[in-house]
């Protein structure tokens, strides 16, 4: 499982929602959707600039668990 921890990102960069949006030129629905976690997939290309924007790295939004 896959664990999505975008909004803890957001949170610790004081960054909402459609700002992030506006910044990495992508709908504010489809970053919610990846917010929540209900994403299949992500393109390299977004999370590079979604990470660029928080300055974290990739590991500091994606985690993996077995549960």
């Amino acid at each position: 499982m896959i664990i999505v921890n975008l909004d803890v990102m957001m949170a610790k960069r004081k960054t909402s929602l459609n700002e992030l949006s506006e910044r990495v030129n992508i709908t504010p629905a489809n970053l919610s959707i990846l917010k929540t976690g209900k994403a299949r997939a992500i393109r390299f290309n977004t999370l590079e600039a979604i990470c660029k924007e928080l300055s974290c790295q990739p590991g500091d939004i994606l985690e993996f668990s077995e549960q």
